[in-house]
C-alpha cells in the first residue's frame, strides 16, 4: 500500500507530487488539482484563507487515502493540500491515484475529494470585494 501525504502553507509542486507515485503495474494515474477560483457569484475573489487542525489533518488524509485503497483496489494515491492564503488560479489540493485500470481510478479520486470536503479538519475564509466570508463545513 503505497500512501504519501503532503500539508503545504507556501505551495503546491503538481509535478512533483506527480513524480512520487508508485505507478509500477499501474495502467493510469488520474489527477485532480483544485484552485482557487477569482470570483464568487460573480464578485471578485482576492483568495481564501485555509486553517487546519494541524496535527490531525494529516492523519485524516491518510485514513481516507487507506480507505480508498482498500475500498477501490488502486494501488497508490498522494494527496497535498495548502494551509494559509491562497491566491485566485492557485493551486489548493492535488490528489493522484495510480490504479491498473482507469474506472477504479476516477471513481477512488472523485471519491478521495468528496471525503476530504467532508472529513478534513480544515476551515476557510473567502476574501472577496464585497467582504470576508466563512464558508461552510469543513473543506
Amino acid at each position: 500500500m503505497a500512501v504519501h501525504i503532503e500539508v503545504d502553507s507556501k505551495s503546491l509542486d503538481i509535478s512533483r507530487l506527480r513524480s512520487i507515485i508508485d505507478s509500477k503495474g499501474c495502467g493510469s494515474v488520474v489527477s485532480f488539482v483544485g484552485l482557487t477560483r477569482d470570483n464568487e457569484d460573480g464578485v471578485p475573489v482576492k483568495g481564501l484563507e485555509f486553517d487546519a487542525w494541524e496535527d490531525e489533518l494529516p492523519k485524516v488524509l491518510q485514513s481516507i487515502a487507506e480507505e480508498a485503497i482498500s475500498t477501490f483496489g488502486v494501488s497508490s494515491i498522494v494527496i497535498s493540500h495548502r494551509t494559509g492564503f491562497v491566491e485566485p488560479g492557485q493551486e489548493i489540493v492535488c490528489i493522484h491515484v495510480g490504479s491498473a485500470h482507469r474506472a477504479e481510478g476516477f471513481t477512488a479520486c472523485s471519491w478521495l475529494i468528496s471525503e476530504l470536503k467532508r472529513q478534513a479538519p480544515l476551515w476557510k475564509k473567502e476574501f472577496r470585494e464585497d467582504g470576508e466570508f466563512w464558508k461552510a463545513g469543513l473543506g
